[in-house]
């Protein structure tokens, strides 16, 4: 993995940029220059993400994920994505959507409390894992971190209801900010992506593409999640050296095999068709599960992977004696989810008939795109990836006997959060060398 210079360790900088939705209206306002509005409302203080909302919100993501998992896997290689700012960004989107629309959302999302209850779930959970740093001591410095960051960004001299500010500003601290998309969406397109740039430590660079804002635009929404870890027990870089990895199409390939030196105790189980280990990052509250299929059983076990079978793997992980020689990899890849959300279960949204009158009062909104990129990089110190998402709207145990793991065959791999199973990224490598 390429390596900035001045890192003096490589670290795992995520950063999922989330949603940046792009809301149109009918009626052109007046020029004027792109300002800056701070909202009235502030952020309101979560008490904690151990309440049964949470839970029930943690394990609804979890099923989305994998449903948008099974969806695109057939029109991708490797994959990787963020559903945690899928759905961190849709949930902003779903706070204005009523009737069918609403309903749509909830069930394909599967968002199982009200709007009144999920929101303020979201904050906790969100709050939450901003936390997660607290317990790193000191002396680790910058060893893990996490941020998010929300902003909504609205067409000057255009109405939005208060309640629907109030719910984003409380609940997901994103405060209003002014531009004017009509007289300039390519300033408005450059300030956005600029916002997103700094959130990001610059490895999301124009998120939103050329012409994805345009004089119609009346609502934008983004969101961004900074990622930085290193594994709690790192790989010896002078142990790495080139190894064997066999692809999806059973060829042979060459790569970068990392190993930690000696056996490490870790979090490990065998199944029947696969084996799973867990690797935690610094602090040991967010970790990378890693998937590994028998030979010739990729494609079984990937059809069976649901949330049952994921937290049957959680369950019965137990600690083990294990000799890990892991592959160094570093990709990105490409969704455009519009047509996928549809066809998952929420097409109204995409719809000219979409209700989105809980933002402005009227049905004059829909969803017209959805984009989203992600990298992940993986070595000897830690994890970088980064991920962003663009939706556009227009108008009308004990140890036993030691395990030697060698992942030399496509595998799965997320990026969790280990007490609700939040999946902050999730993915797969079939081939390390792409």
């Amino acid at each position: 993995m390429k390596t900035q210079k001045f890192f003096t360790k490589l670290i795992l900088r995520v950063l999922l940029l989330g949603m940046v939705i792009s809301l149109m209206g009918c009626i052109p306002p007046q020029n004027e220059e792109e300002k800056l509005v701070i909202s009235d409302k502030e952020r309101l203080t979560s008490t904690g993400m151990d309440s049964e909302n949470v839970n029930t919100l943690a394990d609804g993501n979890t099923a989305f994920a994998l449903d948008l998992y099974h969806t695109v896997k057939p029109d991708h290689d490797n994959l990787f994505y963020s559903p945690y700012s899928i759905s961190l960004a849709l949930a902003m989107t779903y706070a204005g959507a009523r009737g069918e629309t609403g309903e749509q959302m909830a069930d394909t999302l599967h968002f199982g409390l009200p709007q009144e209850e999920l929101h303020p779930a979201f904050n906790a959970l969100d709050q939450g894992l901003t936390n997660l740093g607290g317990g790193v001591p000191e002396e680790l410095g910058d060893a893990f971190q996490l941020n998010v960051a929300n902003a909504l960004w609205g067409q000057k001299d255009y109405s939005f209801l208060p309640q629907f500010l109030d719910t984003l500003s409380e609940n997901y601290g994103a405060g209003l900010r002014v531009l004017d998309f009509a007289a300039n969406p390519e300033d408005s397109r450059q300030i956005i992506n600029q916002w997103v740039s700094d959130q990001t430590e610059e490895k999301i660079q124009d998120l939103i593409p050329k012409m994805g804002i345009t004089p119609l635009t009346r609502l934008v929404l983004t969101n961004a999640i900074y990622f930085n870890a290193t594994w709690m027990e790192p790989f010896s870089e002078d142990l790495t050296q080139e190894g064997i990895f066999h692809t999806i199409e059973g060829e042979v390939v060459s790569v970068p095999m990392m190993q930690h030196g000696q056996s490490k105790y870790l979090a490990y189980v065998k199944g029947d068709n696969y084996q799973a280990v867990e690797l935690p990052y610094v602090g040991n509250r967010v970790s990378m599960l890693v998937l590994i299929p028998d030979p010739g059983q990729f494609s079984t076990f990937e059809e069976g992977l649901s949330p049952t079978l994921l937290e049957d793997i959680r369950l019965n992980l137990g600690g083990q004696s294990v000799s890990l020689t892991f592959p160094k990899f570093e990709y990105e890849a490409e969704l455009g989810l519009a047509q996928t959300l549809a066809a998952m279960g929420m097409p109204a949204a995409f719809s000219t008939g979409a209700d989105f009158s809980g933002m402005t009062g009227n049905l004059d909104l829909f969803i017209s795109d959805v984009f989203h990129k992600a990298y992940v990089g993986v070595d000897e110190e830690g994890t970088e990836a980064a991920a962003a998402t663009a939706v556009m709207m227009a108008l009308t145990a004990m140890p036993v006997e030691g395990v030697e793991l060698t992942v030399d065959r496509p595998f799965l791999f997320l990026i969790q959060e280990k007490e609700t199973g939040t999946i902050l990224f999730m993915g797969r490598v079939l081939d390390p060398t792409q």
